[in-house]
């Protein structure tokens, strides 16, 4: 982000726009720990029933994405009080459509992860090839992050005022439109860190504070694009270690373990079932 970007993000804080950011973040949390506290089962999680799955994706999203969309948000919440009769009501729509964006690719994973365990390949089985097939997309991801698209997304990212400039859709509907666009950018940058996060165990809180950190560091410090770069680097030497030594990866849960998703899915009220 530029000098002119920071300076231009800094005179868009509006107090209500980030006290509201940081109470859903801070809520999404909340609500991830106490609902997914052992549940992680490591590489292959039961996701579970779709509106389950749904309802703690969207929870998952709201945490570990909003920060890093921060920056976009409030300059659009200061833009909107000079062109909309209604700013607070087409900001948090224009947070809704980028919810909404992450929610469709949300959507898309649960029936390609539901596919393949239909599927039931004996292969993917974590006594056969589980470490390596693990590690092999921990590294893709790493790959990924030095791509040419990658660079593209997250340097749009990065440049909310550009965005803002050119992409305008006025009224409420413009605001759902605006964040569908952003979120679409959004995916085109991160989806990547998403699939490590169902490779490595999607139920793991703390490989969420892992992406989101990643997430964060990318799109709003200075030297996000370099922070990319490392972490590619990092990741495709993380997968090389999963496919070699599983066992000895740090936070790393071994499917077969004492803890099964499964056997410990939560009613809405918060019991065993």
């Amino acid at each position: 982000m530029s000098a002119s970007e920071t300076t231009i993000t800094a005179r868009a804080l509006r107090p209500g726009v980030v006290a509201g950011l940081v109470g859903v973040t801070l809520a999404a949390w909340v609500v991830l720990v106490l609902r997914m506290d052992g549940m992680n089962a490591g590489p292959g999680t039961d996701l579970g029933s779709l509106g389950w799955y749904l309802g703690i994706w969207i929870t998952m999203m709201a945490a570990m994405m909003l920060p890093s969309a921060a920056p976009m948000v409030l300059l659009f919440s200061k833009v909107s009080e000079q062109s909309s009769r209604r700013p607070a009501l087409a900001t948090w729509m224009f947070v809704a459509g980028y919810l909404i964006a992450w929610t469709a690719y949300g959507l898309v994973a649960f029936g390609l992860y539901g596919l393949v365990r239909g599927l039931d390949p004996a292969f993917l089985a974590w006594d056969d090839a589980g470490p390596e097939l693990t590690g092999a997309a921990i590294s893709l991801v790493g790959a990924y992050q030095l791509t040419p698209l990658k660079r593209t997304c997250l340097r749009h990212c990065r440049t909310p005022l550009g965005f803002v400039m050119h992409r305008w859709h006025a009224g409420p509907l413009g605001a759902v439109r605006m964040g569908l666009e952003h979120g679409a950018w959004c995916i085109g940058c991160c989806w990547a860190l998403m699939v490590l996060l169902f490779a490595v165990g999607v139920m793991s809180i703390a490989w969420m504070l892992v992406v989101a950190a990643i997430v964060f560091a990318e799109k709003v410090l200075p030297v996000g694009e370099q922070v990319a770069r490392g972490v590619a680097v990092a990741l495709i030497g993380l997968g090389i270690w999963v496919a070699l030594a599983p066992g000895s990866v740090p936070g790393l849960t071994r499917p077969g373990g004492a803890t099964k998703m499964s056997s410990m899915l939560r009613t809405p009220t918060g019991l065993v079932a």
